[in-house]
């Protein structure tokens, strides 16, 4: 009798021992994800400090947002250089292609460029649109967040995928972006990069 009440949790006990590493991931990432969420830094200091983690880089899987990606929303600078100090990827992409320097561009927060910039994020990965954080900062004609992301290496000729048009071409179809039109025009186009390898003659 005892041995019948007790088949279930030995079938249920087998069944997570048998879960793919990916999965019992996850839900690690699940955990953590919602620490960051909640600003719970006590279970999120002591998730990252056991041995062999690597959920800092978790994704949420209905949304692909990061653990950089729910800081940066919410303007958290202190929390972004921890994570990122902890190994979190600059470039991380969420579901729709977003860095966090779009995002830190599309919230507002030039202070969140500069961190990101110093801990080496890419300012020209655009979004699944080829959105740029340059062509992004334009179209908010925020000076102040197109000076961040020039001085992060945005470049200003770089084309989205929507409208083949770059940070510059905007700019110059806005009558209201006469500031940041000048700040591009001071900036000198992006040369190509030469190719390397062998030359086909």
């Amino acid at each position: 009798m005892v041995l019948r009440s007790l088949r279930p949790l030995l079938i249920l006990a087998a069944a997570t021992l048998a879960l793919p590493a990916a999965a019992q991931q996850q839900s690690q990432g699940y955990k953590f994800l919602e620490a960051v969420r909640k600003a719970d830094g006590n279970t999120v200091i002591s998730m990252l400090d056991q041995p062999g983690q690597r959920v800092v880089n978790a994704r949420d899987v209905t949304t692909g947002e990061g653990a950089v990606h729910i800081v940066v929303k919410r303007g958290d600078s202190t929390y972004l250089r921890y994570l990122l100090q902890r190994g979190a990827d600059p470039n991380l992409r969420d579901g729709n292609g977003d860095t966090p320097m779009l995002l830190a561009v599309q919230y507002g927060q030039p202070e969140l460029v500069n961190v990101l910039a110093t801990m080496r994020a890419n300012a020209n990965l655009g979004n699944n649109a080829g959105e740029t954080p340059l062509i992004r900062a334009v179209q908010r004609r925020d000076l102040a967040l197109v000076r961040a992301v020039l001085a992060a290496g945005g470049n200003p000729d770089q084309t989205d995928n929507v409208a083949g048009l770059s940070a510059r071409d905007y700019a110059k179809r806005d009558a209201r972006a006469t500031a940041i039109l000048k700040l591009l025009n001071d900036t000198p186009q992006a040369k190509p990069r030469a190719v390397s390898g062998p030359v086909l003659r």
